[in-house]
């Protein structure tokens, strides 16, 4: 698969074939899952305690992260949720915890009613596929990875998503962020990459149509 329709195509298949997946598992198995996850973020990434941590509201079977977040937050880390506040842009981070006042933001995700602004040292990335390489398959809106180029400094960015929804390979573009560490119930796998995470991106990347028609989704 050289050419981008093609490329397209498939990751458009893949993407509801791993959705769908993930929203026939059990409650029991979705617990399970997300125990042994948290278990692994905790022990793998002590810094976690007083980080300021961009995570996710999960949608479409995503492994539920809130109430690590709010324990985090409560223990004093900085939590805070992604919210797109212009289309096409990058996204910002606004400073949440399990008893602020939420709203509906892009694709009727909840988001932070008020507006704080946040700068995440740590940035908890949902998976929809990923490879080993860290590159992530996303909804297809570009979000992330127009956000993680856009920093000067870039934060540790984590990937949370299912060990069955590994593939062995996205066909990464030039726009495609690879990402540092990949965690799911099996384990943590931290990935080396040629430029530093914690280098200073001159640019963004040109996208092209990279997106799906009309997406909205900060995935």
């Amino acid at each position: 698969m050289n050419d981008w329709p093609s490329i397209q195509a498939w990751r458009k298949s893949m993407r509801q074939k791993i959705v769908e997946e993930r929203l026939r598992l059990t409650p029991v198995r979705r617990r399970t899952i997300r125990e042994a996850v948290e278990a692994h973020l905790q022990r793998e990434f002590p810094e976690l305690s007083d980080a300021a941590i961009a995570f996710y509201w999960p949608i479409k079977g995503e492994i539920d992260l809130r109430g690590l977040m709010g324990a985090l937050s409560q223990g004093g880390a900085d939590i805070a949720l992604p919210v797109v506040a212009t289309k096409n842009a990058p996204l910002e981070f606004w400073s949440w915890n399990p008893d602020c006042e939420m709203t509906r933001g892009a694709g009727n995700i909840p988001i932070p009613r008020v507006r704080v602004p946040v700068m995440p040292t740590v940035v908890l990335i949902p998976l929809l596929g990923f490879d080993s390489k860290g590159h992530r398959l996303g909804y297809g809106g570009g979000y992330y990875d127009r956000t993680l180029a856009a920093f000067r400094i870039r934060p540790l960015t984590i990937g949370v998503g299912y060990n069955f929804s590994q593939l062995p390979s996205i066909h990464p573009q030039a726009h495609d962020m690879p990402l540092d560490a990949i965690v799911t119930e099996s384990g943590v796998v931290r990935l080396q990459h040629e430029q530093s995470s914690r280098t200073t991106v001159s640019s963004s990347p040109c996208y092209l149509d990279d997106f799906d028609d009309n997406s909205d989704s900060q995935h």
